[in-house]
């Protein structure tokens, strides 16, 4: 029942709380694991993309990772376009376009290095560590539609700019709950924008 009312009762990305306005919220996120495929959404659907992350944790079945190691499931799932491609052979920026999607799990808290993490069996899937990071934040339910994910981009960079903040990159999208089983009007997102 928790799910389909919306209660988020996995874990979630540690942060501090820097600043909060009635507006937005300015978050100072600790270092963290992350699981992340990066595709085209021309040659794949969204949820075919969750899929790669979600049979590397094991959520459907038999993990895919080297340790066959059940990896528990954490909110947000995280999405931002215009991504970068990463080679699979080494940790190296091969080329950037705009079109590109990257879908990220952040691993849960235990892991604390990228090498304590298991390794996928999917070549696609990449484990990475991210840095201390400070976001602009505004939190909103229901759909995350492109529409209105767009007007809140567009209101938080707004609000960050004029109260000086200095954006220094792409907006993320957060989802917390799964659509498939959240009604739409008790689900929570947010759009995260990286700041100095």
């Amino acid at each position: 029942m928790g799910l389909i009312l919306g209660k988020i009762s996995v874990e979630t990305p540690k942060y501090e709380l820097v600043k909060s306005t009635t507006e937005y919220e300015i978050r100072k996120y600790s270092p963290s694991v992350a699981a992340e495929f990066t595709y085209d959404p021309s040659q794949m659907k969204e949820k075919d993309g969750f899929m790669v992350l979600a049979n590397y944790i094991g959520v459907l079945g038999n993990p895919q990772n080297t340790k066959t190691e059940q990896i528990a499931m954490t909110a947000p799932v995280m999405t931002k376009k215009g991504g970068e491609k990463i080679a699979m052979t080494a940790p190296v920026i091969t080329k950037e376009d705009d079109k590109l999607v990257i879908m990220q799990f952040v691993l849960p808290d235990k892991y604390k290095k990228a090498e304590e993490a298991p390794r996928p069996t999917d070549g696609r899937v990449v484990i990475r560590e991210e840095g201390e990071r400070k976001y602009g934040v505004v939190k909103f339910g229901g759909v995350a539609t492109d529409n209105v994910v767009e007007e809140k981009v567009k209101m938080l960079k707004k609000g960050l700019e004029r109260d000086g903040c200095k954006v220094i990159g792409k907006f993320i999208l957060g989802r917390y709950n799964p659509p498939w089983r959240t009604l739409p009007f008790f689900r929570t997102n947010e759009v995260m924008i990286p700041i100095e």
